[in-house]
């Protein structure tokens, strides 16, 4: 569990395209087997430690001749940004993903020090 001073708790909050693989034949929607999507989000603002992040899919274009496999999450979180990274596996042909995330985080104080 992450406490938060309640002074300076920062949300921040954005949707973001991932792929459209359909349009050009790309790996998602021509490839078998495990595969990946990686994409780097900046927070508007630095945190004062790393927040915690929610990911989820906000709207995905799949292939119904195959099974909907999917895993979506943050990976890699700072206080300046995370990724985030979207896989399948096996014949599953998804054609785009769209995916939405939230942080929520305490934010620098004003009167912060940095010594070293």
């Amino acid at each position: 569990m992450q406490r938060l001073d309640g002074r300076n708790i920062g949300v921040d909050q954005g949707e973001t395209h991932l792929f459209s693989d359909y349009e050009d034949g790309g790996a998602m929607w021509t490839g078998s087997g495990p595969r990946e999507v990686r994409k780097r989000v900046t927070f508007s603002a630095s945190y004062r430690t790393p927040p915690s992040v929610s990911v989820a899919l906000s709207m995905w274009d799949m292939d119904q001749k195959t099974n909907a496999r999917a895993e979506i999450q943050a990976e890699k979180v700072s206080t300046t940004g995370f990724e985030i990274v979207f896989k399948t596996w096996a014949d599953t042909r998804i054609a785009r993903v769209r995916a939405s995330w939230m942080a929520i985080g305490e934010l620098p104080f004003d009167d912060d020090w940095e010594l070293y």
